[in-house]
């Protein structure tokens, strides 16, 4: 049996007693140790366990990202660089056909020609990946930032113990990137990052207007309140009903293959990265489907030769000067939160001094100057088509707010490798001149206070305002919340609420998962009086006013697992604080804390779930939030 089978959920049988018998002679994992998961009873239909993704509108990421993957893997164009996606077959098969992975265990001498011509031996092997947009809101969530973890062991592995002299690593999507740069800071050999590119934004014709992967989430909420309609009539005439809407929304939000097409998390980490010079420019913004990224494959043969030639490591590269770089574009575009805790972990790798309080400097002397999704209208291949990242570092670069002369993987500085570039389009609207900011600081803020002693991470662009106070709402795991908001039972409040979701930390999740599906069901449904706080992570399609990766965490017994619903919480952008300022009717500082410490001493650590398995594992070993949630950050083993 597979190491997460478990017991069946399903209606009673008669044979009930008979199948009881003989689960019980089955060599099962014991309940608790891993992960469960939801399952129809086996002699029905082989969907077992997709089913529970692919039913209704419960997971309409999942189905949107689905409809993308299965043309994308199986119907191929000549060149396997240039893949064309248009969804799976049909609407029966996505709510009936089993899925079936194929793990492939190899590496392989398969020859990449750009590689040979250079006169180098190319090796091929692969690591792993975990779809967020397939996984979000679910149990699958929680494998998705540790395998940022092993994508980086991996690489390091096949890299060192097959005595590699440089890698090329070619990422998609959020947490491998982090995972590759990681990699390259531990193995140190030559080093070139491609990034794989964006996706093409999506279109409904029954909302009339783009869409991407962020609106399947938030149509979700909109579906659940009611408030869900279509702008214009089907092809026949017809009005179109709710679900019929979520069904266009979920076919036609990934229309083709590569990364989510906002400045959502891999948008931010492969930007950043740029910006720091460990991919050739153009990189970033060059859509997954362009002639564009398949010359780019080309040139990185050239650009791996020159690093090797020059003795060009990664740590040369991925230096305090390059972070800084990174944090400011990350302020400019207006970036995930996730990005603070892949820079940090990044940093770690490769031994640079990079804190929470360095982000907070770069964001309060940082302009936020991008109208990119999801705060904002436009897409990468938006930003692709006025000049790219390269005009936006080109210009960034003549107002002296990015380090134009910091080195770069094609042996050339950062300033070097843009000057031939076109400058940004006057005419275009995405990036606002640094004189007229959105906002004039930047949008990711570090918070403190007894609420989060250790920081967290905040994502205020302005348009929620940058204060909030509200009575604590609170839930002690998300699917808590996803159900109230299915259910309808959130509602605007004259006083405010502030929703703490916790238990929800790297340990605690444990992984950390991302709650997209909360932030995004309460925009779709048009909630405003609510403030959204966690231990965990937000998508970089989050927006709202929300707070993350609040340190110590809830598992730990951090002031986040004291908070009972009722108390007063208050956060403010601007003097970047998050308080408890009223506790079971006390007010004031001294007499708040007594009243968590009473608290603290009726509180009992929860029982770790799982306890085996790779989440297992994971949980023992991650560090806090605050220090970029690694497993290796350094001291004696034993």
């Amino acid at each position: 049996m597979a190491p997460h089978a478990e017991e069946s959920v399903g209606t009673h049988t008669g044979h009930e007693d008979v199948q009881q018998q003989q689960e019980n002679e089955r060599n099962m994992p014991k309940p608790g140790e891993y992960i469960q998961f939801d399952h129809l009873p086996a002699g029905g239909p082989l969907n077992r366990w997709s089913h529970f993704m692919t039913r209704d509108h419960d997971y309409p990421g999942a189905q949107a990202s689905l409809f993308a993957l299965y043309f994308s893997q199986n119907y191929r164009t000549e060149e396997p660089a240039m893949l064309y996606s248009a969804g799976v077959p049909n609407k029966d098969m996505m709510k009936n056909a089993a899925h079936v992975g194929i793990a492939t265990v190899w590496w392989e001498g398969n020859p990449c020609k750009a590689v040979q011509k250079q006169n180098m031996l190319p090796w091929q092997f692969n690591t792993i990946g975990v779809s967020d947009g397939i996984t979000m809101g679910s149990e699958g969530m929680r494998f998705s930032l540790q395998s940022r973890e092993i994508i980086a062991d991996s690489i390091e592995t096949v890299t060192c113990a097959q005595r590699h002299d440089a890698n090329i690593s070619i990422p998609g999507c959020d947490k491998n990137m982090p995972g590759v740069i990681m990699a390259a800071a531990r193995h140190n050999r030559p080093f070139v990052m491609i990034y794989g590119g964006t996706m093409r934004r999506g279109h409904s014709q029954l909302l009339d207007k783009p869409i991407n992967i962020s609106t399947c989430y938030e149509a979700v909420g909109s579906y659940r309140y009611g408030v869900l309609k279509a702008s214009c009539k089907k092809q026949s005439g017809a009005e179109a009903t709710a679900s019929e809407v979520m069904d266009d929304i979920e076919e036609h939000a990934c229309p083709g293959v590569g990364a989510c097409g906002g400045m959502y998390t891999a948008n931010t980490m492969a930007t950043a990265i740029e910006a720091m010079g460990l991919c050739l420019p153009g990189s970033s913004s060059f859509p997954a489907e362009s002639p564009q990224k398949r010359s780019e494959c080309e040139r990185a043969a050239e650009a791996i030769r020159i690093c090797m030639e020059k003795d060009i490591r990664p740590r040369d590269l991925i230096t305090r000067r390059s972070f800084m770089n990174a944090l400011k574009l990350t302020m400019v575009l207006g970036g995930s939160t996730n990005a603070v805790l892949h820079f940090l972990a990044m940093a770690n790798s490769a031994d640079v001094d990079l804190t929470l309080e360095d982000i907070h400097r770069v964001s309060e002397a940082t302009p936020f100057l991008a109208d990119l999704a999801p705060s904002g209208k436009h897409y990468m291949e938006d930003l692709c088509n006025v000049g790219g990242t390269p005009a936006v570092l080109k210009y960034l670069i003549a107002v002296g707010l990015i380090d134009g002369g910091i080195p770069t993987v094609t042996g050339k500085t950062l300033a070097e490798n843009v000057s031939s570039w076109p400058s940004l389009d006057p005419g275009q609207t995405i990036i606002r001149d640094i004189t007229k900011p959105i906002k004039k600081s930047g949008h990711l803020r570090i918070l403190y206070g007894n609420f989060a002693p250790g920081g967290a991470v905040a994502k205020i662009t302005g348009l929620e305002g940058d204060f909030f106070t509200g009575r604590a709402r609170v839930f002690n795991k998300e699917h808590e919340l996803n159900s109230a908001l299915s259910a309808g039972l959130i509602k605007d409040e004259e006083e405010g609420q502030v929703l703490i979701v916790r238990y929800e930390g790297p340990k605690g999740g444990p992984g950390m998962p991302e709650q997209l599906q909360a932030s995004a069901a309460i925009m779709g449904a048009g909630l405003k009086k609510i403030a959204l706080v966690t231990d965990g992570r937000y998508s970089g399609a989050s927006h709202g006013f929300i707070v993350g990766h609040v340190v110590p965490e809830a598992a730990v017994g951090g002031p986040i697992a004291l908070v009972e619903d009722g108390d007063l919480i208050t956060i403010d952008a601007v003097k970047n604080s998050i308080d408890i300022i009223e506790a079971s009717g006390i007010k004031g500082a001294a007499g708040i804390a007594a009243e968590l410490e009473r608290r603290r001493r009726g509180w009992k650590p929860p029982k770790m779930k799982p306890v085996r398995g790779v989440l297992a594992k994971y949980a023992r070993l991650v560090g806090d939030a605050s220090h970029g949630a690694v497993t290796d950050a350094g001291g004696p083993a034993w």
